[in-house]
């Protein structure tokens, strides 16, 4: 990975961030209970999970995950809502396999999860059905396709992926594809394929705020990201991105783009990987990034799951024990940081559990989040804080894409 130019935010964009956000004062007497009833309370919304690259090929979401983070016992008291990952790897754009793989990976949601177990998820499409979810006590499952080349270059399958139920597209995985840049490839930041989204990418943008589809720009080029945000016309999200700052992965976001993302009224949901939330475990990971990169692109080609998933458990094995963990303080460094640039209105959540090799030990599953919840209210976050970014903000969003794409649709 390469850190990638920054772009400066127009003033008009910056003049709408208010100027002085507020401060927190640490309290030192949270107790117990309160952590309980604010996390249990709290309608903890993961915009990113991949468990869904698991369970496509036969784990039981209700078994035990001894290799993730992620299981149905781990996610049930904690969890209200789950953007479980279309993830599409880039191998699959060879003889036009990708848009194949996305409909197996919406099968394993639609069946495998959500049809094998009706008593605990229900399939979301819109805010109003989330909360009807919460009510009957499930968990909203929700879809968001990884990797814009799963549409392989087609309105028409962005338009079947929609009826499908997925709600957000993030616009690049790792890879380039033919309409816009990713960070993931980019060797030079001054040289990129597109520069950024091409007129079709522009379309593709255009036709996802008129079905009421979020625009995800994480894992793009900062280009690409400039050029989302330019053409929306509804917010844009980051589904898995921390800070740069913090951080120098680029798959982070700066500063600049923190602050034009809430200009826009979007959301940055903050990645709980090492190397997105830990400066030092990415400085150590990058020499050995290329190499890791490589060995998980070999394996992701294995035919046989179990033995797929053996090798994929032992390469993670072999790179934690190179690289420091990140912890939960560097966890809450980042939410912090996100709020103090773009306001605690425009911060989520996006684990990215199961699609990362390592995450903080007192965050290494939803059951951990009264941790989370304790280390804010002690930094001096409110309930009402707190619920906001564990989710009511991601609710807020999706009712303005939902929103504006009901405006678009009645000028036709």
């Amino acid at each position: 990975m390469h850190d990638c130019l920054r772009f400066v935010a127009p003033i008009c964009l910056l003049s709408m961030i208010p100027l002085a956000l507020a401060e927190h004062t640490p309290r030192h007497n949270v107790t117990d209970a309160e952590v309980n009833a604010i996390t249990r309370s709290a309608l903890l919304m993961d915009m990113h999970n991949d468990v869904t690259s698991e369970t496509v090929e036969g784990f039981d979401i209700a078994g035990t995950n001894t290799r993730g983070q992620t299981d149905l016992k781990r996610m049930k008291g904690f969890l209200g809502a789950e953007f479980f990952a279309v993830y599409v790897g880039a191998n699959y754009v060879k003889d036009n396999h990708s848009a194949n793989r996305a409909l197996q990976m919406i099968d394993t949601v639609r069946h495998d999860i959500v049809e094998g177990h009706p008593k605990e998820f229900a399939l979301a499409t819109t805010a109003d059905e989330i909360l009807a979810a919460r009510q009957q006590g499930k968990i909203a499952a929700l879809m968001g396709i990884e990797g814009g080349h799963a549409i392989e270059d087609s309105l028409r399958l962005l338009r079947d992926f929609y009826t499908l139920g997925v709600r957000y597209m993030t616009l690049t995985h790792f890879n380039t594809n033919n309409w816009a840049d990713s960070q993931g490839d980019i060797d030079d930041p001054k040289i990129m394929h597109h520069n950024g989204l091409t007129p079709f990418g522009k379309d593709v943008v255009r036709e996802m705020n008129r079905l009421g589809m979020m625009v995800d720009i994480s894992h793009t080029a900062d280009k690409t990201f400039a050029d989302a945000l330019e053409v929306s016309t509804a917010p844009v999200i980051a589904s898995h991105s921390s800070c740069r700052a913090l951080s120098a992965h680029t798959r982070n976001l700066t500063d600049d783009m923190l602050r034009q993302l809430a200009a826009k009224g979007g959301v940055a949901n903050i990645s709980f990987g090492c190397d997105f939330l830990s400066d030092r475990y990415y400085k150590a990971e990058k020499p050995l990034e290329a190499g890791m990169r490589a060995q998980y692109t070999k394996l992701m080609e294995l035919k046989d799951p179990a033995e797929r998933a053996e090798k994929m458990k032992a390469l993670q094995t072999e790179m934690a024990a190179k690289l420091p963990p990140a912890t939960l303080a560097d966890a809450v460094a980042h939410i912090d940081h996100a709020v103090q640039i773009a306001g605690v209105d425009h911060v989520g959540i996006g684990t990215d559990f199961d699609g990362v090799g390592c995450v903080p030990e007192g965050l290494d599953s939803y059951a951990k989040f009264p941790n989370l919840t304790r280390a804010l209210l002690e930094k001096g976050y409110t309930a009402e804080e707190i619920k906001k970014i564990y989710g009511g903000n991601m609710l807020r969003v999706m009712r303005e894409v939902e929103a504006q794409a009901k405006t678009l649709q009645a000028k036709k």
